[in-house]
């Protein structure tokens, strides 16, 4: 049998993923599977950057805008479902690629996740509520007091990451950290994967000139859309909450504007931070020619084969 290989591109926002993840399937002549959480929702396309018309057509692409902001969806769902896509795939393509900027949901791809019980959806609930009305801080001390190891190596600056690991200490009264890093398992491919990068300054001025290319094409228009269902889970993310203030009036739209900038300027240097600490990423310049790193994935096939 030949081995099967997962092409993962990560990197900050605004990078470049999505259109060397197109050229990478159109050579290897396969299709593509979506990493990007935010993508997954149907009513949230220009504020999570939705491939376009143009894109999808060019390569079959799974899990964009499958579910919807009020679906029940975690990262266990999404570990399920694309590992039954790929074994599907994998029948008819030896090369499937992997593109996204959610950490945790391309290493719930590659390694499998650390298996947490079920908790009531309250707890959540009850926890968004406290982050809407107070901010971040209550969090984070509610954390450092209920899981201390967890604390010292979580990214307590990722308001999702804190409320995931609250809802599990609060829900089965353990720690979060003592149900991670259990056995995990074997997977049927291996994994190729490719990283994007440069100047932070580089990054920035990209994420600056994205948003208000954003707002050219409506994101108010959706938020407002939105503002109904602000509360669910799905929705407080980067881009869609600070347009909530504006329409709470607590912000003139110039202010929220500048804060979806320096927040998704926060986010990028989050998934840097992630993905430089996953090992066997071959970093590339994001202006690297798509040909300099198809060679390298062949070369890597033929190592690997």
């Amino acid at each position: 049998m030949s081995t099967n290989f997962l092409i993962t591109v990560s990197g900050p926002t605004a990078i470049g993923k999505t259109a060397l993840a197109i050229k990478l399937a159109q050579h290897f002549n396969t299709e593509i599977i979506s990493a990007d959480s935010r993508q997954f929702f149907k009513e949230m396309r220009i504020g999570t950057a939705v491939p376009s018309e143009e894109e999808l057509a060019a390569v079959p692409h799974h899990f964009i805008q499958h579910i919807s902001v009020e679906d029940n969806y975690s990262v266990g769902d999404f570990e399920r479902q694309a590992i039954s896509k790929l074994d599907e795939l994998f029948r008819e393509h030896q090369v499937v690629v992997m593109v996204g900027g959610s950490g945790l949901y391309v290493k719930a791809i590659l390694e499998g996740l650390d298996d947490f019980p079920a908790i009531a959806p309250g707890i959540r609930e009850e926890l968004n509520i406290t982050y809407e009305t107070n901010g971040i801080e209550p969090l984070q001390q509610q954390l450092k007091e209920l899981d201390p190891k967890y604390y010292e190596v979580a990214d307590i600056q990722n308001p999702h990451r804190l409320i995931r690991a609250l809802e599990i200490c609060i829900g089965s009264g353990k720690t979060y950290s003592s149900f991670l890093n259990r056995k995990k398992p074997e997977r049927n491919f291996k994994s190729i994967n490719i990283g994007l990068e440069t100047d932070r300054e580089i990054i920035y001025d990209r994420i600056n000139r994205r948003v208000d290319l954003m707002m050219d094409e409506g994101l108010l228009e959706e938020a407002e859309k939105l503002f109904p269902k602000r509360r669910l889970n799905a929705l407080n993310t980067v881009g869609y909450k600070e347009l909530f203030d504006y329409l709470k009036g607590i912000h003139p739209l110039e202010t929220a504007v500048a804060e979806i900038k320096k927040n998704t300027r926060r986010f990028a240097k989050r998934q840097l931070t992630w993905f430089r600490k996953q090992e066997q990423v071959r970093w590339f310049d994001y202006k690297t020619s798509s040909e300099k790193i198809i060679q390298y994935i062949e070369n890597k096939i033929s190592e690997k084969s």
